[in-house]
């Protein structure tokens, strides 16, 4: 028995007991330090944003001063009165929103249609179309700008909604995106479309577009934040300035109002708002339509 007392006490569970909890502890620390070093990353990555907020907020400022004032001393909210006053909003938003709403339909459509045929579809030559679709991302997209340009004024479309929208109308990531979420249906969907006598762009319009509603998403997200911010290509083809979407008419003011920064940064975030209310009501179908497309 003693024998038996003594083996118990030397038993090495404690060891392996004590490891289980250093190992713990290990774990715990580096998370924290992971969370740690997220947070200062996502406070560097927003600083901008936050000091634009706070500049948005303090009006009859220098900010430009010495010391700088980078925090508000007091919430007025002054700059965003007068500048929406001073400039005609409502209208500067209504054109965005058609350019946008544009632009992101003509994606999803272009994208869909495209992508499908590379995914499902078997035909000679497939493989080289998507392989020179995917080598044409190498091309930066301004150089194309004067093509665009003689093109849109060749279609008589300039100083139009649509002169805007066309040269961005179909994305070649927007195709990849689109082709490998189509990889992932089960081939089921479209057999059983084949035989209820289904037409190809049925099945394509009935089974298979709900079954993508991620990365219909994702698309739409991307789209929008690109046509509500652009800036450059719109005042290049609209003559009319009362044309112009939000970003453009913005470049317009800080033109004017170099030295009322507050104005501009109350501009700039009245423009920004309505994406970061768009990104938070669909960043769950973002996130589920980017990992599709990497598992594919």
């Amino acid at each position: 028995m003693t024998l038996q007392n003594d083996q118990k006490l030397h038993s090495p569970l404690p060891k392996n007991k004590n490891s289980r909890i250093t190992r713990s502890l290990g774990r715990m620390v580096r998370m924290m330090v992971i969370y740690v070093l997220l947070v200062l990353l996502a406070l560097f990555l927003m600083g901008p944003f936050l000091w634009l907020l706070s500049v948005s907020l303090m009006p009859g400022r220098n900010i430009f001063s010495s010391p700088p004032a980078i925090f508000p001393t007091f919430i007025d909210f002054d700059n965003y009165v007068q500048v929406w006053q001073f400039m005609n909003f409502p209208k500067y938003i209504l054109n965005t929103v058609i350019i946008t709403v544009l632009g992101v339909v003509l994606n999803v459509i272009l994208a869909s249609l495209t992508g499908y045929p590379l995914a499902v579809f078997h035909f000679k030559g497939k493989n080289l179309v998507f392989t020179l679709l995917i080598a044409t991302m190498i091309i930066p997209s301004y150089t194309a700008f004067i093509v665009h340009y003689l093109t849109i004024q060749g279609l008589h479309l300039g100083n139009t909604y649509l002169g805007v929208v066309l040269p961005g109308a179909v994305s070649v990531f927007n195709i990849f995106l689109m082709r490998q979420t189509f990889i992932h249906i089960p081939t089921d969907v479209r057999d059983s479309g084949k035989m209820d006598g289904a037409s190809e762009f049925r099945i394509w319009w009935q089974l298979v577009l709900p079954l993508v509603k991620p990365a219909l998403a994702v698309i739409s997200l991307l789209e929008a934040m690109s046509f509500w911010n652009s800036f450059l290509w719109p005042i290049v083809i609209l003559n009319d300035t009362e044309l112009y979407p939000l970003a453009a008419a913005l470049t317009y003011l800080n033109g004017q109002f170099a030295y009322n920064f507050g104005w501009i940064a109350a501009g700039t975030m009245i423009s920004v708002l309505p994406i970061i209310i768009l990104f938070l009501f669909t960043q769950r179908y973002y996130m589920e339509g980017l990992a599709g497309a990497v598992k594919g």
